[in-house]
């Protein structure tokens, strides 16, 4: 039997709702909603997703992904790309694109192949964040999107989810920095493990403090086993 969304949620997801609502009045169908994950780890690809949702469809407990517990996200993502109407595309730009063009030019990159991925062309954007890369239709750079966007936000579920599943594969074949556990990100552990073997393949060179540690005595040993 299909949960029923109560009252509260309902509003909530509703209020979520406003920007793709006021577009749709103004005569605008596909709204894609673009986030990404990984533009702050020390390790691993940045990727994008864009999300065009079921109109007055809700998904209860949809927000921003960082707000969700892992197993939450993994249900949303479930929900949400399994929908027989739901539209989405990936975008990945990895740790050479990272490093030769910036973070920032390689967060733009991965959301534009996102919605090149898209299978129907969008007519009308809504993107989390104050930068945002230029595209030839209409655009809406917003604030902490993930949070006041719907479409914004399942998007950042989408995205999350694929980025750490591929962190957790990658944990497989460089298992010394506990990238399932951490994701990339710049924990304790993760630093200390950079200091100890030297940065892997997966490691951002142009990010510090893995550009300091890149010239660690054991990296030519720990790359050849």
């Amino acid at each position: 039997m299909q949960r029923v969304i109560s009252q509260a949620e309902l509003f909530r997801l509703q209020t979520m709702s406003l920007h793709e609502k006021r577009l749709a009045d103004d005569g605008f169908i596909r709204i894609a909603g673009i986030d990404e994950a990984g533009r702050g780890p020390l390790a691993g690809p940045v990727v994008a997703a864009a999300c065009i949702l079921p109109r007055n469809s809700y998904f209860e407990h949809l927000n921003d992904s960082k707000q969700l517990t892992p197993e939450r996200r993994e249900n949303l993502y479930q929900s949400i790309t399994l929908h027989p109407e739901t539209r989405y595309g990936l975008g990945i730009s990895d740790v050479e694109t990272i490093d030769r063009v910036n973070i920032l030019q390689a967060t733009f990159l991965a959301m534009r192949q996102a919605v090149e991925a898209l299978n129907i062309p969008p007519d009308y954007l809504l993107i989390d964040g104050n930068q945002v890369p230029v595209f030839s239709i209409p655009t809406l750079p917003i604030v902490e999107g993930d949070a006041h966007s719907i479409s914004i936000a399942a998007a950042s579920v989408i995205a999350k989810v694929t980025r750490d599943r591929m962190m957790v594969e990658f944990d497989l074949k460089w298992p010394h920095y506990g990238f399932r556990k951490h994701k990339g990100y710049g924990t304790a552990e993760h630093v200390d493990a950079i200091r100890k073997y030297g940065p892997c393949p997966l490691h951002r060179i142009s990010f510090e403090p893995v550009k300091s540690l890149q010239g660690s005595s054991q990296e030519i040993l720990f790359k050849n086993f």
